[in-house]
């Protein structure tokens, strides 16, 4: 096993010793029954403290050749699915947090070398007796592992955005890491799944995406995959009578992002917080930055400002999520800002009135916060 190739399970199993552990791993159902698709290409999008994290351990641990998890996940909801015992632990998994090698590169050009290089150390170290053609090559060395193990790739993508939000207005770079991944990824023979989550969905240059090969899921519209978005009525439900929590003052607090698949999706790491510490409060606010918020209100496109007011009066605003350009700096109308602030999850987005609003009580804190010291 290796640190980024074929990891072990440690990170899933802290998070199965937590207190607090909502068994999703239903997940894992449909991860494999995309695997060697069409379908194989997994975006993920959903603010922060949602959870992606967690899942990714979960796939890792699940998927990766570096351990054995079948102890891990004997008494969780994948072992009910038929395709349990045929993928577990049976890949060559690649788990990267991405936000790890940009933080400890100043360019892309070095965080690219130093990911590939750490990457090919490790394919030489767990495949010695391979015969590699270029081993400054990552691509190459990916293959020539494939081609002598008949082993596939499972890669995992953490914090797949963090370029996106921390090089803001440098599109050279944010091309060249796309064009990267695209090499790594598409139409790859040993890709069998490739899994990325982060706060924004996939970059687009006018109509045109260089990884359109991804179904993405997202804040907007997280499909079938809804109710891992967060937690969901029925596992709060449970949880507010395991910690005597009132429902109804959860549901005020924490709930309100709703989509066509799962009505009720709410924040994780607040219900968590709340339950552990008994009391209703703002807890994933305190993730954030309060300047963050306020920076978007103050550029005030096209009447935001009464817009975000509106809302707080209990109203939904209409939103055009289309223009949106998938970046923290491109914004042309004011729609473009909301629909940033529904990825943030700031807002709430009804999918099938296309309209946004203040999902609930601790946003609207937040809001109130703002509008009132700004004026």
């Amino acid at each position: 096993m290796g640190i980024y190739l074929n990891p072990e399970n440690d990170s899933f199993r802290k998070t199965l010793k937590s207190e607090i552990y909502i068994d999703k791993t239903d997940l894992i159902a449909f991860t494999n029954k995309v695997m060697d698709t069409m379908e194989q290409y997994i975006c993920v999008s959903r603010p922060r403290r949602f959870g992606k994290s967690v899942t990714a351990n979960m796939l890792a641990a699940y998927y990766s050749r570096g351990c054995d998890s079948r102890k891990m996940f004997q008494n969780l909801k994948i072992t009910h699915d038929k395709s349990f015992e045929h993928y577990l632990n049976q890949y060559n998994v690649i788990f990267i947090n991405m936000q790890e090698f940009l933080s400890a590169s100043r360019t892309i050009d070095k965080m690219l070398t130093r990911l590939q290089n750490i990457l090919i150390r490790e394919l030489k170290q767990q495949y010695p007796d391979t015969d590699f053609f270029d081993t400054e090559d990552l691509i190459s060395s990916m293959q020539d592992v494939y081609m002598s193990q008949r082993i596939p790739f499972v890669v995992i993508i953490d914090e797949w955005d963090c370029i996106f939000r921390e090089y803001k207005q440098d599109l050279e770079a944010q091309k060249k890491y796309l064009d990267f991944l695209r090499n790594m990824l598409k139409d790859k023979s040993y890709i069998h799944l490739a899994y990325m989550t982060g706060i924004l969905p996939i970059k687009k240059y006018g109509t045109h995406s260089a990884l359109n090969m991804f179904t993405e899921y997202s804040m907007t519209n997280p499909k079938q995959l809804a109710e891992y978005t967060g937690f969901t009525e029925q596992e709060v439900e449970e949880l507010c009578t395991r910690y005597n929590m009132s429902l109804e003052e959860t549901k005020s607090w924490y709930d309100g992002y709703a989509f066509p698949h799962c009505k009720h999706v709410y924040n994780p790491r607040s219900v968590v917080s709340c339950m552990l510490s008994q009391s209703f409060d703002n807890y994933w606010n305190q993730t954030e930055t309060f300047e963050a918020l306020r920076f978007y209100i103050d550029l005030n496109f096209d009447g935001l400002k009464d817009d975000i007011i509106s809302m707080m009066s209990g109203n939904s605003i209409p939103v055009n999520i289309g223009s949106f350009s998938n970046d923290m700096s491109t914004f042309h109308v004011k729609d473009d800002i909301l629909t940033l602030l529904i990825h943030l999850g700031y807002l709430g987005y009804h999918f099938e009135e296309q309209t946004v609003f203040i999902p609930n009580h601790e946003i609207m804190k937040l809001f109130r916060q703002n509008i009132v010291s700004r004026n």
